[in-house]
């Protein structure tokens, strides 16, 4: 077998680790030191699922308006630009800049160049910034950030799955609005924390690649106006 072929490598802002981009032919995938595999670009299906799921939510809005929170391969954003329209604006916020470089030398990892759409917006910095200002500004918000609440990478996503982060995830949505989020498993006490806030929640498991894999959670949770 063809061997894994590291790209380079990329420190996690906050003490979070290092970051390693690897290539085993047309394969990519990212690891973290000490904890394994993050991402892999033959297993992608969860990250399809998280936009199709969000944008089949969005209530046939003309013009939506999306925040992703974690570009990883590119797979959740490639995702929604196929299913929104012309005059849909997507901002992506990617907590670690090399990252962004990484998807934009290899576009092979997320099979294509969603970033070099004009419908999108980069903001290399924590997504957690975006909603501590914002009001109203998004018909949906899309996290799959770290491994989902109990993170592995970054310290202050804490502040993001917790009380304080869910509503300002919910105060940045406009009425309807849809916060998505994807996680390696079920948490109670996070879906508990939702509905707290005021989200109405619907949870989904999924399979890393189509009926086969592993799986993951989804919880889709619209704004209760």
């Amino acid at each position: 077998m063809t061997p894994w072929v590291l790209l380079d490598s990329a420190a996690v802002p906050g003490n979070g680790g290092e970051l390693r981009l690897y290539q085993r032919g047309e394969e990519f995938s990212i690891k973290i030191e000490g904890h394994g595999e993050l991402m892999n670009s033959r297993v992608h299906g969860s990250e399809d699922a998280l936009a199709e799921g969000t944008c089949a939510r969005l209530l046939n809005r003309k013009r939506p308006r999306l925040l992703i929170g974690g570009l990883g391969m590119g797979y959740t954003l490639a995702a929604a630009l196929r299913q929104v329209g012309d005059q849909a604006r997507v901002v992506v916020a990617e907590l670690v800049p090399e990252v962004v470089a990484w998807n934009r030398k290899w576009p092979g990892m997320c099979g294509g160049h969603p970033l070099d759409d004009p419908r999108v917006t980069v903001h290399e910095g924590d997504v957690a910034g975006i909603l501590r200002r914002e009001q109203q500004a998004y018909d949906a918000i899309l996290l799959d950030v770290d491994n989902g609440p109990e993170g592995l990478t970054h310290r202050d996503n804490d502040w993001l799955y917790g009380m304080d982060g869910l509503t300002a995830a919910y105060t940045a949505l406009r009425p309807k609005g849809v916060l998505a989020v994807w996680s390696a498993g079920p948490d109670r006490k996070f879906l508990q924390r939702l509905r707290k806030v005021g989200f109405k929640v619907n949870e989904v498991l999924v399979r890393a690649h189509g009926s086969k894999g592993a799986r993951y959670t989804i919880w889709f949770a619209r704004r209760n106006d």
